[in-house]
């Protein structure tokens, strides 16, 4: 008899490797396609696996595994504002915001289910993980300011300034990506030095940030 050639030897997935493979497979899905157009049975093929395996490891369904995918996405999300604290200001929010973008241009058209709502299994938990990466975009742009007590004026700004960047994206996404990625990131830095220069007028811990900003670039 001729020997066969070797095959691999089967490994089995410990549990935390299985649910990260299954997890991994529904960010594909939920990349490019909205939740409620995501069956089980979707996941299941795409990680290569049964129906019910996927169940053992999200026993409450699609909402489970959606949420626990919500919540991987977020992470990273949060990740992109984690910007070492060295050189100027705006360099730093530039290169923030060009992973924050390089992730929206991943998940194209999955970014609005998976980040912004209106999905029909959108529910408090999913938009609490949601508001969740807005508030941590926040602090890390304050502490980038060196402000451990905002004003309620200077804390609104930040907090307008992310949700116009969520805008733009979708937008930039419904454009077709247009205009380039860089123009858009330059824009979206120039919109943030825009918003505080108004609030400035009205609050004088804006204001010196603002002097600072000026003598920093």
């Amino acid at each position: 008899m001729t020997p066969s050639a070797a095959t691999p030897a089967y490994r089995r997935l410990s549990v935390e490797e299985r649910r990260s493979q299954l997890l991994d497979a529904a960010l594909g899905l939920f990349a490019h396609r909205a939740p409620e157009d995501v069956s089980l049975d979707d996941v299941a093929e795409a990680a290569g696996v049964s129906r019910p395996l996927v169940y053992r490891y999200f026993p409450g369904g699609k909402q489970q595994l959606y949420e626990a995918a919500l919540r991987s996405a977020a992470e990273e999300l949060q990740q992109c504002f984690d910007e070492p604290r060295e050189g100027p200001l705006l360099d730093r929010l530039s290169r923030a915001l060009d992973r924050y973008l390089a992730f929206v241009d991943q998940h194209d058209a999955g970014f609005s289910a998976l980040l912004q709502g209106g999905s029909v299994v959108e529910t408090s938990r999913t938009t609490a993980i949601v508001d969740g990466v807005r508030r941590a975009a926040a602090q890390h742009i304050l502490s980038h300011l060196g402000v451990t007590e905002p004003s309620a004026r200077l804390r609104m700004t930040v907090r307008m300034w992310i949700t116009a960047v969520e805008a733009a994206s979708l937008i930039w996404l419904d454009d077709d990506k247009e205009p380039p990625v860089d123009e858009l990131r330059d824009w979206l830095v120039e919109q943030f030095v825009a918003v505080l220069s108004v609030t400035a007028r009205r609050d004088p811990q804006t204001a010196a940030l603002v002097q600072a900003l000026a003598a920093d670039g």
